[in-house]
C-alpha cells in the first residue's frame, strides 16, 4: 500500500513537472493579445480531511480574434484562487496590455487604474438586466431599452467576421445614432421613475460605464460583449451539473 501511494505521487508530480511548461505557454500566448475577455465563476472544491466542499474561485482569459476577421488561433486559460479577492486578478492579469473585456466587478478597477489597459464592458450584461425586467413585470421601459439593444446586436451580425476598419465605419455610422438615442433615453428614463427601482439600478450600471461600454465604436477589434469569456465558463458550469 505504502508502495501504490508512492508510487501515485510520484506520477502526479511528474505529471505536474511535464505539464507547467505546457501550461505557462499556453498563459503567455493569451496574455500577448491586445484583446482579452476575462471573467470568473464560483466552483465547489473539496475540503482535504473535513469531508465537504467549500466554494473555490475559477478565473479565464480568453483569446479570440476571429469575430475581427484575425485567423489567429483562439485560446483559454484558467486560473483557480480559493477567493474572489482582487488581488488575484491583479496577479494573473499582471502582465497583459491592452483592451480588457470583462463584467464591472471592481476587481478589475485597479488594473485600469495601474496598468496600460483599458476597460471594455458587456452590453450582454445590460441586456440580461433589462431582459429579467422585462420578463418579471413586463415593463414597457425595458422593453424600449431591449430594442435599441437588439439595434446594436443586429449591426454587429451583419460585420462579424469583418476586418476592424470595416468594424469601427459600420458603427460609427450605425451604432453610434443609436447609441446617442437610447443615451438620451436613459437619462430622460432615470429623471423620471423611482431610484429605489429595479429598472433605475440597470439604467444606472449602463450609464456609468458608458466609455467603457461604447469603446468598441472607436476599436473595430473589440467586441460588443464578453461572450467568449461566458462561453469558456459555461463548460465548467456544465461539468458542475453533470456532476
Amino acid at each position: 500500500m505504502l508502495l501504490a501511494r508512492s508510487t501515485l505521487a510520484d506520477w502526479v508530480g511528474a505529471a505536474r513537472h511535464l505539464l507547467y511548461p505546457l501550461v505557462e505557454a499556453l498563459r503567455h500566448y493569451v496574455l500577448k493579445a491586445d484583446t482579452l475577455h476575462a471573467d470568473d465563476i464560483p466552483v465547489p472544491v473539496l475540503e482535504p480531511g473535513a469531508g465537504k466542499t467549500k466554494t473555490g474561485w475559477l478565473w479565464t482569459d480568453v483569446r479570440d480574434d476571429r469575430p475581427a476577421g484575425d485567423a489567429t488561433p483562439p485560446a483559454v486559460w484558467f486560473a483557480y484562487s480559493p477567493d474572489r479577492r482582487a488581488q488575484h486578478p491583479q496577479v494573473h492579469l499582471n502582465a497583459f496590455q491592452g483592451a480588457l473585456q470583462a463584467e464591472g466587478y471592481a476587481g478589475f478597477d485597479a488594473l485600469y487604474e495601474t496598468k496600460p489597459i483599458q476597460a471594455v464592458a458587456c452590453w450582454a450584461h445590460v441586456r440580461r438586466k433589462c431582459y429579467d425586467l422585462y420578463q418579471a413585470q413586463s415593463s414597457p421601459l425595458a422593453a424600449q431599452a431591449l430594442e435599441s439593444i437588439q439595434k446594436l446586436y443586429g449591426i454587429e451580425i451583419r460585420v462579424r467576421g469583418q476586418p476592424p476598419d470595416i468594424r469601427r465605419d459600420a458603427r460609427q455610422r450605425q451604432a453610434v445614432p443609436v447609441l446617442a438615442q437610447l443615451h438620451g433615453w436613459l437619462v430622460h428614463t432615470l429623471e423620471k421613475i423611482s431610484q429605489k427601482s429595479a429598472l433605475a439600478g440597470a439604467i444606472r450600471s449602463a450609464w456609468t460605464r458608458w466609455e467603457a461600454i461604447t469603446r468598441d465604436c472607436d476599436h473595430g477589434a473589440l467586441e460588443i460583449d464578453n461572450n467568449a469569456a461566458e462561453r469558456a465558463l459555461r463548460t465548467v458550469a456544465l461539468g458542475q451539473k453533470n456532476d
